[in-house]
């Protein structure tokens, strides 16, 4: 344990002190970045520059003539939103979280989850942004903005520009930055609920930076990075600029929030956490029931509360895409209690305060990806689905796959996530409500609501899918195998015992 924390701050360090003579070197602004929704495949690479709905996050400066000017509303919103996603990590999803294991490991899940964010925070801020947002290939960005550099402007004497997802309209780059570094955060927390109660912390910190870097990052770049609507000009160069985003992206894959970057990616590394780590002791035999429901329940309220801003405040501004993006996640995630409710009380008789916590951790997960990209009466049909096809992947997928995850990682966010990411393809279009292509783009291609086809939209989110599900289980699988040949990755059968919260940091939840 030592002896890691050793290595990383002086990895930390060494890095650091390369930061000043980096942010003074000159360095070109990136062209703008971001995700965004794409349409199907049937207009090829024209159709793809249309993407109806801004799909998720921006960053960087478009090249105008004129330097746009931040709007202060589009400013402050993405602030608020920002830290309305801290909000859903510490204390959401840790509260969510420690109330679901067993008492004696109550502290180890709040430590996990905390330093982990606070960990990813900093590679983001050092390596992470730059490879996920800024122009490289269809795989990895570049390292442009390493340490962050380039953010101040020094020709304009102000702060470097992010575009959103109108033309002409942008946001201060370092608040892009700052928001996505939350989605960065939560996405390696919500991996902990796979493994909790019988993994060691070292493990887990050194897990999570070789996952972030190789999977994480990759991903994000694939779904999101694209040169931003300033970059389409007209026809004649969007097939130049779309080949400059990233992979998944160029293939027209709608992900609002976070589908496939966060949702599918976590469970994916997860589940395979939970089967390369081990069953717990006593798992099956022992009872193994939460701790404190009342606690679970909190962190699902502020999960919810903070998923405004993850998911709303993925539309970069503060309009009409950030409302449908707010009553949806209002709408789905209601939607998907009752629906949780329900399922539980016909197959148990009785309907849990946990089904209804979780039924809305379901609906949250599903709607990510949809948020702003279906209609209401989509949206709404969506948590539906997900509050009874979650419950089926606690209780039925959970068994079929025979693994031990410990908090329902794979049952909730990929069951959530995968149905989320597919679902987006049927209820984008504008013949069932969605918003489809938006004008500004629908003018510059030439593409219209009439060639919008659902059949290969959802064949394009299921590739999309299918591409973060290998690309998460590989980068995961070898990473685990790293870190059990060099550190290991369990704690020994007395430790897990005795709880980790004693044998792991020393202290316990609660007085006896």
């Amino acid at each position: 344990m030592k002896k890691l924390f050793a290595t990383l701050l002086l990895g930390l360090s060494l890095l650091g002190s390369g930061a000043a003579v980096l942010a003074q070197a000159p360095t070109e602004t990136p062209a703008a970045m971001s995700a965004a929704s794409a349409p199907a495949e049937t207009k090829s690479a024209v159709a793809a520059s249309a993407a109806a709905v801004p799909a998720t996050p921006v960053a960087a400066a478009s090249a105008a003539a004129a330097t746009p000017v931040p709007n202060k509303g589009d400013t402050a919103w993405m602030m608020v939103s920002t830290i309305l996603v801290i909000l859903m990590v510490v204390p959401g999803l840790a509260l969510f979280y420690g109330g679901l294991v067993r008492s004696k490991n109550m502290l180890s899940v709040l430590m996990q989850i905390m330093v982990t964010f606070s960990l990813i925070v900093v590679l983001w801020f050092i390596y992470g942004y730059s490879l996920a947002f800024t122009e490289g290939n269809a795989f990895f960005g570049g390292f442009d903005r390493l340490f962050m550099k380039g953010i101040w402007d020094n020709a304009a004497g102000t702060f470097a520009n992010g575009a959103t997802f109108s033309k002409g309209v942008v946001i201060p780059e370092i608040v892009f930055a700052a928001f996505q570094a939350t989605f960065a955060g939560i996405t390696c927390s919500l991996i902990v609920g796979a493994f909790a109660e019988r993994i060691k912390f070292s493990a887990v910190l050194l897990f999570m930076v070789l996952w972030f870097t190789f999977s994480y990052a990759p991903v994000a770049h694939m779904v999101w990075f694209w040169m931003g609507p300033d970059a389409y000009t007209g026809k004649e160069v969007v097939d130049a600029m779309n080949g400059k985003a990233g992979y998944i992206w160029q293939s027209g894959a709608l992900d609002f929030a976070g589908g496939t970057v966060v949702h599918i990616n976590a469970a994916v590394a997860g589940l395979v956490g939970a089967f390369m780590v081990g069953k717990r002791i006593g798992y099956g035999k022992e009872a193994m029931a939460p701790h404190s429901l009342t606690l679970t329940m909190v962190g699902a309220s502020l999960l919810w509360v903070g998923w405004f801003g993850f998911n709303a405040g993925s539309a970069l501004e503060a309009n009409g895409f950030a409302a449908l993006a707010f009553i949806n996640t209002l709408g789905a995630t209601a939607a998907a209690v009752l629906a949780w409710c329900t399922g539980e009380a016909l197959m148990k008789g009785k309907a849990s305060m946990l089904g209804a916590a979780s039924g809305a951790v379901a609906g949250l997960v599903a709607i990510t990806p949809a948020a702003g990209n279906v209609g209401i009466g989509g949206g709404l049909v969506i948590g539906l689905v997900a509050g009874f096809a979650c419950l089926w992947g606690v209780h039925g997928l959970k068994k079929l796959l025979g693994a031990d995850d410990s908090l329902d990682v794979f049952g909730v966010h990929g069951v959530g996530g995968i149905l989320g990411a597919l679902l987006t393809g049927v209820f984008n279009s504008p013949s069932l409500g969605g918003p489809g292509y938006v004008a500004d783009w629908v003018t510059a291609t030439g593409v219209t609501a009439a060639d919008y086809s659902i059949v290969s939209q959802v064949w394009i989110q299921a590739k999309a899918v299918l591409i973060t599900v290998v690309w998460s289980g590989v980068v995961s699988f070898i990473a685990y195998k790293v870190v059990d040949l060099t550190i290991g990755l369990r704690v020994s059968e007395e430790d897990e015992r005795e709880g980790l919260d004693i044998t792991s940091h020393g202290e316990t939840a609660y007085n006896r």
